[in-house]
């Protein structure tokens, strides 16, 4: 199902962050594009007029933007992607939304993990093993939210196509918290390591992920290596989700930069978060989010930081407008 909404307004440096057109991709996180990704994941569960006018209050005016999603509960498919687009069309962000925490499916979908059969097929490459159930919600949407981005390419509005924006998509950003990071990963994975999509990939600028599990086995495929370089993955320590899937589920690994929040700042991390070893973990951190603040200083893992707020108040930088408003 598509949604289209136009959205007017101005506010925070969401655009001018954003639109990097022509630069090449760098090893270096921007705290600004962070935050504003990080939002954007964060509100990704909204629905779609709640999407865009957080997007209008991040600086994003006047964009216009679209909700493209699948459900099918018995098949634990709970796709949704939101596409906004800049006012001048330079600029795209695809945005994954993660877990619905009401749907159980969903939930069940996502230890789905698979076998050596799920695999994603890439140019030169034999493949590489990813993670079923975030993969099937992935292909769920994929020729829908394609389909948009090459209308965003020839300069079409993306929330009305008979129209024509300024100028065509030049600089993609694909961004997702917990399941939408994982999707975002996947989905610029399969976008950059196959060559009929290659017009759209070179368009690729970075992914930007928020509390996202592991997605994809080693060994890795060398487009998998490639797409690392512009993979900045953002992690509260505390939050059990990175730490997924368990290692008997299977040699799952991180790919991109880390960086982890650390004494109240962003920190780069030379090695990525390991899988927990043992399941135990995952109802123990469930208990956790119902301790006390003191109790909870006593396990390593809660569920309570992987909610998208924590994420967006961790990303928040000082002076800028948020998504309320407000100058924090």
């Amino acid at each position: 199902m598509l949604v289209g909404a136009h959205a007017a307004g101005h506010a925070g440096p969401g655009t001018a962050a954003l639109d990097t057109s022509g630069a090449a991709p760098r090893a270096e996180r921007d705290p600004v594009v962070a935050h504003v990704l990080g939002t954007c994941a964060g509100y990704a569960y909204a629905d779609a007029p709640t999407f865009g006018m957080m997007m209008t209050r991040l600086g994003l005016e006047d964009h216009a933007s679209l909700r493209i999603t699948q459900t099918v509960d018995a098949m634990f498919i709970y796709s949704t992607a939101y596409l906004v687009q800049s006012r001048c069309g330079r600029v795209v962000i695809l945005c994954y939304r993660g877990t619905e925490p009401a749907a159980i499916a969903n939930w069940v979908g996502d230890a789905e993990v698979g076998t050596e059969a799920s695999r994603l097929t890439l140019e030169g490459d034999e493949g590489v093993r990813v993670h079923a159930g975030f993969y099937r919600n992935v292909r769920a949407t994929w020729l829908a939210v394609v389909e948009q981005l090459r209308l965003a390419r020839e300069g079409r509005r993306l929330s009305r196509p008979d129209e024509h924006v300024a100028s065509p998509m030049e600089t993609l950003y694909v961004a997702g918290h917990s399941l939408g990071g994982a999707m975002a990963l996947l989905f610029a994975l399969a976008l950059s390591g196959r060559p009929q999509h290659h017009d759209l990939a070179s368009t690729l600028r970075a992914v930007y992920t928020f509390g996202q599990p592991m997605a994809i086995c080693t060994p890795l495929a060398a487009a998998a290596e490639r797409l690392g370089r512009r993979l900045f993955r953002h992690v509260i320590p505390s939050d059990l989700i990175p730490a997924l899937p368990p290692v008997a589920w299977g040699p799952f690994t991180h790919i991109g930069h880390e960086y982890r929040y650390t004494g109240g700042t962003w920190l780069r991390s030379e090695t990525p978060v390991a899988q927990v070893a043992t399941v135990r973990e995952i109802p123990r951190s469930i208990i956790a989010f119902f301790a006390t603040e003191k109790r909870r200083r006593m396990f390593r893992y809660t569920l309570a930081t992987h909610a998208p707020h924590h994420y967006v108040d961790a990303l928040r930088p000082g002076g800028v407008v948020t998504e309320w408003g407000e100058t924090w």
